[in-house]
């Protein structure tokens, strides 16, 4: 008599890392996903013989701690400001102005200088100093 039993041959496969895999995955494609600017539009520019780029040259809006106001280092008093900055900004496709304010100065005149920037559509930057010892 055979009593002899066949060993039954089972294939089995582990998963369960396979879960911590999928996990990894779905997250680096949200985090892709997320990064990808979808606006941008692939081009194929054309070449320019020269490499020169067109340099900006901000204007520069300076206030001492007398209260003088400065175009580019040239006195203007107040109210002449906005029709200078009107005038130079004149054709230009995104004016930009650097504040240079004095410190000891009231918040005021700044919010003034802003006022103006805003109502001309300029780009307003303001100059700070780093600070020592830190």
């Amino acid at each position: 008599m055979n009593l002899s039993r066949r060993r039954k041959l089972s294939s089995h496969v582990e998963t369960s890392s396979m879960n911590d895999i999928m996990f990894f995955l779905m997250l680096f494609f949200l985090i892709v996903s997320t990064m990808v600017n979808p606006n941008v539009i692939k081009l194929m520019l054309p070449n320019a013989r020269s490499g020169k780029q067109a340099m900006k040259q901000p204007i520069t809006i300076s206030v001492d701690a007398a209260g003088t106001y400065f175009l580019d280092r040239t006195p203007i008093t107040p109210t002449e400001l906005e029709p200078e900055l009107a005038r130079r900004i004149a054709g230009l496709e995104s004016p930009t102005a650097v504040l240079r304010v004095d410190a000891s100065l009231n918040v005021q005149k700044l919010v003034d200088i802003l006022e103006i920037g805003n109502r001309l559509k300029i780009k307003m930057v303001m100059a700070t100093q780093a600070q020592q010892g830190k």
